[in-house]
C-alpha cells in the first residue's frame, strides 16, 4: 500500500470534500478520486458513503482513520532511523484534538517555524483517548487535551486558559429564549456547566465538534454558540455577531501532555516556552 494513499484519506477523512482535500494537498480532484478509489479497491471496502450532498465517513472508514494516522507517523519515524528524511532537522510530532488546533494551536505552529528553525515539524488529529496511546508508544512527542491524564510517566502542564462566550447572530436574543444553539464540545466539565446553568432551558439545535464549523455554521444560517473569546472578536467588531447579555461565561482550560522522560525532552520545553500561556 503506497504511502500517499492513506494521505490522501486521511486528508478525505478531515475534510469531507474532495475538492477541498485536493487544494490542501496540492493535487487534482481527480487524482483525490483516484486514490481513495484504489485503497477502496485494495481493501475490499467503502471507505467513504457518498450518497449524501456531504460525503460520510463508513463504519470501515472510521476504522481505517486509527491505523491510518498511526502508520503515517511511524513512517515518518522510520524515515528519520534509517537517513531518508533530508537533512539533519530535529522532528516533532504533535498531536490534539480537532477543536484544539482551531482554539489555539495554529499561531503556535508558526512560533515553532520561526524560533525554532531545526525543527521538523508533524501534526496529527486523535481523540483524547487514543491521544494517550500515542504519548506512551511515543509515536506523538505532545498531545494536547482538555483532560489530562494521570499517569506517573506522563507530564501535564497548562498551557492556556481560554475564554467562552456565549455569541448569537441575533442582537436581540435573550439568555433565557435561545434559538438555533450550536453545541460544541469542550469536553465534560463545560458541558455540565451548561446543562446546570441553562436547566429546562438548555435547547440544543446542533452539536459540533469545532468550534470553527460552529461559527462558520452560524454566520451562515444563523444561531448561537459557546465560542472561543478570540475566534470571534473581529465579528462582534463587525456586527455579525453580538453577545447574549446576562450568559454565563465559561473557561477552558488546555494542557500539554508528554513523557516525562522523553529524549525530546529538551526540545518539548523550548517549544512550550512559546506559548503566551496562562499559569
Amino acid at each position: 500500500m503506497k504511502i500517499e494513499l492513506l494521505t490522501t484519506f486521511i486528508e478525505v477523512s478531515q475534510t469531507l470534500h474532495f475538492r477541498v482535500a485536493a487544494e490542501n494537498l496540492f493535487i487534482t480532484q481527480a487524482a483525490v478520486s483516484s486514490r481513495i478509489k484504489q485503497l477502496e479497491d485494495e481493501l475490499g471496502v467503502l471507505l467513504f458513503d457518498r450518497s449524501h450532498k456531504r460525503l460520510k465517513l463508513t463504519a470501515e472508514g472510521h476504522r481505517l482513520t486509527k491505523h491510518a494516522n498511526e502508520m503515517l507517523i511511524m513512517w515518518q519515524k522510520i524515515k528519520h532511523d534509517v537517513g531518508v528524511t533530508h537533512g539533519a532537522k530535529t522532528q516533532l510530532f504533535i498531536g490534539a484534538m480537532m477543536s484544539i488546533w482551531d482554539i489555539l494551536l495554529q499561531d503556535w505552529l508558526q512560533k515553532i517555524h520561526r524560533n525554532l528553525d531545526d525543527v521538523q515539524l508533524y501534526t496529527h488529529t486523535f481523540s483524547p483517548l487514543e491521544l494517550r496511546k500515542q504519548v506512551v508508544s511515543r509515536l506523538v512527542d505532545i498531545a494536547f487535551m482538555f483532560e489530562p491524564p494521570y499517569m506517573d510517566n506522563i507530564a501535564a502542564e497548562k498551557i492556556s486558559s481560554v475564554p467562552l462566550q456565549l455569541v448569537s447572530t441575533d442582537s436581540a436574543a435573550q439568555v433565557d429564549e435561545l434559538e438555533n444553539m450550536v453545541m460544541v464540545d469542550y469536553g465534560e466539565s463545560v458541558n455540565t456547566q451548561y446543562m446546570r446553568d441553562f436547566g429546562e432551558n438548555a435547547s440544543i439545535r446542533h452539536n459540533m465538534s469545532q468550534p470553527r464549523v460552529a461559527l462558520n455554521f452560524i454566520l451562515e444560517a444563523g444561531g448561537c454558540s459557546y465560542l472561543p473569546k478570540q475566534m470571534c472578536f473581529e465579528h462582534i467588531r463587525k456586527n455579525k455577531l453580538h453577545l447574549v447579555a446576562g450568559a454565563p461565561q465559561y473557561s477552558r482550560d488546555i494542557y500539554a501532555i508528554y513523557l516525562a522522560k522523553s529524549n525530546k525532552l529538551d526540545l518539548i520545553k523550548d517549544a512550550l516556552q512559546l506559548f503566551p500561556y496562562l499559569r
